[in-house]
């Protein structure tokens, strides 16, 4: 089955979260991949623990709150980079290969969709410092459904918006909690196992696990 409605999370498939950290390195000190590692952490866990709570703050809130944990548990880091690396998170360079794949994709007449639990704002500063933003036919905000991935009213926003049955779009993500989350509700799942993790919920498997957004290309 070719699918022709790609649903793509932004900050780990389409965006590097750590391009942020890596370009004011010299800066931060020899600290800088574990602030990267403990902010990215803390941002993440911010959204599920609200989304438990059902209490929403927008994602670019929990990424401050985040940014500012990761400083007081790394202390060698330079805290006087704090501006310049939430300055940055709003351009995130994205990964090689994905302008070719969505260009090649929108090109094979698919609708492409992000799903995203970033602001409607974050996802598209980002989509314009990489020249992505014509290539993408929709922005969905966890924003729009006041929770955060992986809860179900999330994931309904892209069958809502595209008006198809889950199992008619093909979802990607590089984030194996998504992907679970995704699955459950009903999506084809492609999990972008960027970094060759082992798997780590084997009771909501992904129809496929491909290195880099390339192998949609080829995929069926």
């Amino acid at each position: 089955m070719r699918f022709s409605a790609f649903v793509f999370d932004a900050y780990g498939t389409l965006f590097d979260v750590h391009s942020a950290v890596r370009r004011h390195a010299a800066e931060i000190g020899p600290e800088g991949q574990v602030l990267s590692e403990v902010w990215r952490a803390k941002q993440l866990e911010y959204s599920w623990v609200g989304t438990l709570m059902d209490e929403h703050a927008d994602f670019w809130t929990l990424t401050e709150r985040a940014l500012d944990f990761a400083f007081r548990k790394v202390p060698a880091a330079n805290p006087a980079v704090k501006q310049k690396l939430l300055d940055a998170y709003w351009h995130l360079d994205c990964y090689p290969e994905v302008p070719g794949v969505l260009s090649a994709l929108k090109a094979g007449g698919a609708r492409l969709s992000i799903l995203s639990n970033g602001s409607r704002a974050m996802i598209e500063a980002a989509l314009r410092s990489s020249a992505l933003d014509t290539m993408v036919d929709d922005v969905l905000s966890a924003d729009m459904a006041g929770k955060f991935k992986t809860h179900p009213a999330v994931y309904e926003l892209a069958t809502t918006a595209l008006r198809a049955y889950p199992d008619t779009i093909s979802f990607q993500s590089s984030n194996r909690w998504d992907i679970a989350g995704a699955t459950r509700y009903g999506f084809r799942t492609v999990w972008i196992n960027r970094s060759n993790q082992p798997d780590e919920y084997l009771e909501q498997p992904p129809q496929l696990i491909l290195p880099s957004l390339e192998g949609l290309l080829t995929a069926r």
